[in-house]
């Protein structure tokens, strides 16, 4: 990976990715600026959970340059953390598991809204939006300011993915952290992103949401169905704002 000094937390320039003979991700390029939210959306199996697999670092790009400033601290949360749910350790016990001055671990766990009773919970007893907190706080330790986050709701009910979606937006304004999301929930991409980025494999669009999720480009990411999802969701939008 590069280091840049300049406005840009992050910039990734003509990306591709192929795996064993097969292209996963096909020149994909975006920025991202402190404070920012990004948004990646596309079908099942279009290479957002491989994008920031290899924006971390966890798989090497075929092609293409991901620049960082020197001074970008990231968290990232995959979607699939795999925690024994079964193991006989609390909440607080998990989170200590990540070395973190205890001032800096209150503070976290104030801010995700964690409280005593819940650290001191079982982690097999957690539902899956409380399970998706402690993650959450976990991402947190050690200050970062660019969170990586792949579908932070998956397995998540309704009303804990509202809960989740509104905590990452205060803990955005709190920590004045930049944040990258996947996400296939196009309300919280109009609502919460500044920018967001298409993928189908390759990079299909990029830029403010209003302006970049057309008819056309979303039918070109996930077919002509895209159309009523469209209108449904800017139509939700307008009746939220």
């Amino acid at each position: 990976m590069s280091k840049i000094n300049g406005q840009n937390l992050l910039k990734v320039t003509e990306l591709s990715l192929v795996l064993e003979g097969q292209t996963i991700l096909k020149d994909v390029s975006f920025e991202i600026k402190p404070e920012e939210v990004l948004a990646i959306i596309g079908p099942n199996g279009s290479g957002k959970s491989m994008l920031l697999k290899t924006i971390v670092g966890l798989v090497k790009q075929t092609s293409g340059t991901i620049t960082w400033d020197p001074g970008t601290n990231i968290g990232y949360l995959p979607q699939r953390f795999q925690v024994d749910r079964y193991l006989p350790m609390t909440a607080k016990e998990f989170l200590n598991l990540k070395p973190a001055p205890l001032k800096s671990l209150d503070k976290i766990t104030e801010l995700v809204k964690i409280d005593k009773k819940f650290l001191n919970t079982n982690i097999a007893h957690l539902s899956g939006g409380e399970l998706q907190r402690l993650l959450l706080a976990w991402s947190l330790i050690g200050t970062p300011n660019l969170l990586l986050f792949d579908e932070p709701t998956e397995n998540v009910d309704v009303v804990g993915q509202e809960s989740i979606y509104k905590l990452l937006h205060q803990l955005q304004d709190q920590m004045k952290i930049a944040i990258i999301i996947v996400s296939h929930d196009l309300h919280v991409v109009y609502r919460y992103a500044n920018h967001v980025l298409c993928l189908n494999q390759r990079m299909i669009c990029y830029g403010e949401p209003q302006a970049t999720l057309t008819t056309k480009n979303l039918s070109e990411v996930y077919g002509d169905h895209a159309f009523f999802h469209h209108h449904h969701f800017n139509d939700t939008t307008e009746n939220h704002a």
